[in-house]
């Protein structure tokens, strides 16, 4: 018993030692850790990069050359731009100055002295009409001439029967009556003739159609032998237009419309003569628009030099009353570089800023300058000059 117990006393003492090696492993252990995370620290800190200084760049805007008063300056000017507006449209007689000839009588044609494009003047004679509303109105007229005849001469007989007391006043008052309306029916019978067209100094069936202004013949509706209806049933004759003025009619888009004003000027161009400009101005300005193309009609009123004709083709240009200002600077102070376009502006301590534009049209060796420069400002007159010399 005594050799057991001295067996299990040693075995305690070995587990002991063994607990206590263990711990002192893993105290040792702890130590190392946390020397080494102190060193990481260390080492993380002193590898952080220096401090950099920030270098700004130079502006590739600015140039700056030797001699600066070498490159002349210009002042920006100003343009007045009025709203252009380009539209087709059509020759059209002024209708103002537009008669139609029509017949009042109805019946034959019996003959045709003037047709469609014909210059014609003043009373002469277009057609030749034979007429039964003549015949009829002639055999009318003379029948109520012979009964005023009649009526006349049997007043006269009354009033010397009174006068020597054969007749009574009331029998006197009859006669007096019947040739009134005998003078009346006359008159009348005579005003329907002249009404139809006929001469009462020259009864005749067949009557003169003549020209009511002097003009050109636009329109013809009638040829030989026609029968001719009364105008109720029938279009016009002939009509005749006096083209010294014409319109042109043209469609103008909605979006369009607020530019436009009634007196605005516009620039006519024929397609038959396009080497010469007529000017005109616009009178009217359609209250409808045409559903279909969104569009109102315009009406230009030009004078005609002799050479329009009803039905040319014609463009304008409408002018606005009211434009935009614009700058503008010679052509030679643009300079043109990788689709862009930049004038050089003065800039302090003899220096020049190039300032990138926005151009338009060029008129008159002068170009507009929508963006980027105003009116009054100085810029160089020969942009490509100072560039080249700054590139060197």
């Amino acid at each position: 018993m005594n050799a057991r117990a001295h067996t299990g006393r040693v075995i305690d003492k070995q587990l002991l030692l063994l607990q206590s090696a263990r711990i002192a492993v893993a105290l040792a252990t702890i130590v190392m850790l946390a020397g080494c995370g102190s060193k990481e620290k260390t080492d993380v800190a002193a590898a952080a990069p220096p401090h950099a200084d920030v270098v700004q760049e130079p502006d590739l805007n600015v140039v700056k050359v030797d001699r600066p008063e070498r490159f002349s300056l210009v002042t920006v000017g100003s343009r007045q731009e009025l709203p252009e507006i380009n539209v087709t449209g059509v020759i059209n007689p002024d209708i103002d100055k537009s008669v139609p000839v029509i017949s009042l009588a109805s019946g034959r044609v019996a003959g045709i002295y003037a047709k469609l494009g014909d210059d014609v003047h003043k009373g002469q004679l277009l057609l030749k009409v034979l007429s039964n509303d003549i015949a009829n109105g002639i055999q009318s007229y003379r029948q109520a001439k012979a009964d005023e005849q009649l009526a006349k001469k049997q007043l006269d007989r009354a009033q010397l029967l009174y006068q020597h007391g054969a007749i009574s006043l009331n029998d006197l008052q009859v006669a007096e009556d019947t040739e009134e309306k005998a003078r009346v029916a006359l008159e009348v019978a005579e005003q329907a003739l002249r009404t139809l067209g006929a001469d009462i100094n020259h009864l005749d069936a067949v009557i003169e159609v003549r020209a009511p202004i002097s003009g050109t013949i636009v329109e013809q509706n009638v040829v030989g032998t026609s029968i001719i209806h009364t105008p109720d049933n029938q279009p016009n004759l002939f009509t005749i237009a006096d083209l010294s003025t014409v319109w042109m009619v043209c469609n103008v888009y909605e979006n369009d419309l607020p530019d436009v004003a009634l007196g605005d000027p516009a620039r006519v161009r024929l397609n038959a003569y396009g080497d010469r400009v007529f000017n005109g101005r616009v009178t009217n300005i359609g209250k409808v628009l045409d559903p279909n193309i969104r569009t109102a009609p315009v009406r230009i009123v030009l004078q005609n030099p002799g050479i329009m004709r009803s039905g040319m083709f014609a463009s304008a240009t409408l002018f606005g009353k009211h434009g935009r200002t614009l700058a503008s600077v010679p052509a030679s102070a643009i300079l043109h570089l990788h689709d862009r376009d930049w004038v050089f502006v003065p800039a302090p301590q003899q220096e020049f800023r190039r300032t990138e534009v926005k151009t338009g049209k060029l008129v008159n060796g002068n170009e507009d300058v929508l963006t980027g420069i105003a009116p009054g400002q100085q810029v160089v007159r020969d942009a490509l000059a100072l560039s080249a010399e700054s590139s060197q």
